[in-house]
């Protein structure tokens, strides 16, 4: 390696023969070299960069329009989504108040049932004393009447003898044969 730097160098030092020689200079055979590198890369890379670039670009004019596409489909089924809302919250809405009012007809209806079978049954209760009642009445009536009649047997058989006993009772059959004549 050392030999190969040795030449280069010992290059340097032989005078130039005209036109053509190496230069020792680094900056202007970095510049000299850069441009060069520069230019041959323009002039062949030129169109490998502009496929690229077009390539590139290709891709993300497709990519916009994709984007917008499917953008407007979200912005479509959003639409559709919100639309579907309304109507689902007017439907809601609907089923609410009409539930509230078909509660309250059942409510209504189940107050006014409750309140006929309170009548009934309040009714009933009223019957159903006043039958008593009327029972209890009989039952004490027929008591007394049995008492009463009892002690005016009681009464009359110790008072009377039996041919008086005998017309009485004769007289009351008599008595009770009309009435029965009356009613039919």
């Amino acid at each position: 390696m050392k030999n190969v730097t040795d030449f280069f160098v010992s290059l340097g030092y032989w005078p130039s023969a005209g036109s053509f020689g190496f230069n020792t200079d680094i900056l202007a055979t970095n510049l000299i070299n850069l441009s060069v590198v520069l230019g041959v890369l323009i002039f062949f890379g030129k169109g490998v960069l502009n496929d690229l670039l077009d390539n590139r670009k290709q891709r993300i004019l497709s990519t916009i329009r994709n984007s917008e596409e499917l953008r407007k489909g979200v912005i479509e089924q959003l639409e559709k989504a919100r639309a579907r809302l309304q109507k689902v919250e007017i439907e809601a809405d609907e089923y609410r108040m009409n539930g509230y009012s078909e509660i309250e007809r059942e409510k209504e209806n189940l107050i006014n049932a409750t309140c006929d079978s309170l009548e009934r049954l309040e009714n009933y209760k009223n019957e159903t004393l006043h039958f008593e009642q009327q029972r209890a009445i009989n039952q004490v009536r027929q008591r007394v009447f049995q008492q009463a009649l009892q002690r005016a047997l009681g009464t009359l058989n110790s008072c009377l003898n039996s041919e008086l006993h005998f017309r009485t009772i004769s007289a009351n059959i008599g008595t009770l044969g009309a009435m029965q004549e009356i009613t039919d």
